[in-house]
């Protein structure tokens, strides 16, 4: 499913236009990542949690070259469903 099938979808069962909710699915995930960039965690019960973690340095290995390198320390996004989300997910798989 694409960010357009979402568009679509929302647009369909809510009677609102296709644009307008463009607009609030584009504004909902720069308030997101916005956030994350902050360093703020984002929760959405029943859906699951937009989390920042930080990763450590580390040594990596150059195959190619057969040289080592070091990646810094940096952080990641992730996310985490929540239990319901996950149980939905399991019961309906075929």
């Amino acid at each position: 499913m694409t960010k357009a099938d979402i568009v679509n979808e929302v647009s369909k069962k809510t009677g609102i236009e296709k644009v307008v909710v463009q607009k609030a699915l584009e504004t909902s995930m720069e308030a997101i990542k916005k956030s994350l960039k902050e360093g703020t965690n984002v929760y959405l019960r029943g859906f699951g949690s937009f989390v920042v973690k930080k990763r450590a340095e580390k040594t990596a290995r150059n195959i190619a070259k057969n040289t080592t390198i070091k990646i810094p320390a940096h952080n990641v996004p992730t996310f985490k469903p929540a239990k319901t989300f996950i149980s939905v997910v399991k019961n309906n798989v075929k």
